[in-house]
């Protein structure tokens, strides 16, 4: 599992609400849309929270800016680094770009070239990787020792956490009172985030998580009650690919009602959907709470449903039904 060295409490309800302050100058106050049809269809009222219309294209910059915000300035003169697929990459590329210091960032070989492309536009400095945790840990490790970097790690970082807990105590305030709350989760930054804040400002509602099955090692992980690693994930989701962390899964299991899985195809279904009946862009791992609800193994008939689209960054040659 992820480590991270040092390990605190969980964070608390003021480190949300200060992460919130701390990041509002650098985010977008992200909009809640509805759908008369996907009501219809899913007998429920959904909640859709845009997270694909936030900076840099999904939800991660809510932590990435909550991290690098959090360091002192001798520390960020030397740079940050990570490990990403795409979308936090993204996002602490652009805060880096943001606070005028390097971002040292490791991809795997397989990343969207739509993500690639925006992490060398907000000057990001890209490692390529095999598509592997332990490659992705230890080319960061390298680079650490290289250039001395501050690893500010995906989702295993309660600064993560606490930023990405942002977007549901937004929600929260835009909606009126939620039954239930869906998440998609790959490494649970957002997932973890997500039920802290349910936790602290809204305890009545209740979250279940949702992830391909293709990559269902939160799902194992949960039901198992015993961590068990992502081992050669195989969906069309590129965002929920990576294990949980050692900070992220004890939030999850003390605090998160389920989690679900669904299959590629009824990710795609969904997705085309939300793309025809909302008229936005999303990509495949946003779809993935919807495909939840619409092949039934969510039942929303009568609740008030909120719903996390994480993000829309995807490469439009590539769109999935095509």
């Amino acid at each position: 599992m992820n480590k991270q060295t040092t390990h605190y409490p969980f964070p608390d309800k003021e480190a949300i609400q200060s992460a919130a302050l701390r990041i509002e100058p650098y985010i977008h106050h992200t909009p809640v849309l509805r759908s008369t049809q996907l009501d219809h269809m899913s007998e429920g009222h959904l909640f859709f929270k845009c997270e694909n219309f936030q900076k840099a294209g999904a939800f991660k910059s809510r932590g990435a800016m909550n991290a690098i915000l959090s360091l002192d300035q001798q520390t960020m003169r030397k740079g940050v680094a990570t490990h990403s697929s795409g979308n936090h990459a993204q996002a602490l590329a652009r805060a880096a770009m943001i606070m005028k210091t390097k971002a040292y960032i490791v991809m795997p070989e397989t990343a969207p070239q739509v993500k690639v492309d925006a992490v060398k536009m907000y000057g990001g400095i890209i490692t390529f990787c095999k598509p592997t945790l332990d490659d992705r840990e230890s080319t960061l490790a390298m680079l650490v020792q290289e250039t001395g970097a501050h690893i500010i790690h995906p989702y295993n970082d309660y600064r993560i956490i606490a930023g990405q807990a942002t977007a549901c105590m937004e929600m929260i305030s835009q909606t009126p009172h939620l039954d239930l709350v869906l998440c998609p989760v790959g490494g649970g930054g957002l997932l973890s985030g997500t039920a802290l804040c349910l936790q602290y400002f809204s305890p009545a509602t209740k979250l279940i998580a949702c992830e391909p099955r293709g990559a269902d090692d939160a799902y194992r992980s949960f039901k198992s009650g015993h961590f068990q690693p992502s081992i050669k994930p195989d969906t069309i989701a590129d965002g929920l690919l990576t294990s949980l962390g050692d900070l992220t899964f004890p939030i999850i299991t003390q605090y998160v009602s389920d989690i679900v899985t669904v299959s590629d195809e009824e990710i795609i279904s969904s997705m085309k959907l939300i793309w025809e009946r909302m008229k936005i862009v999303i990509e495949p791992s946003s779809a993935v709470p919807l495909a939840a609800v619409l092949s039934g193994r969510v039942k929303v008939k009568g609740l008030n449903v909120g719903i996390i689209l994480s993000g829309g960054n995807i490469d439009l040659n590539k769109i999935p039904w095509l």
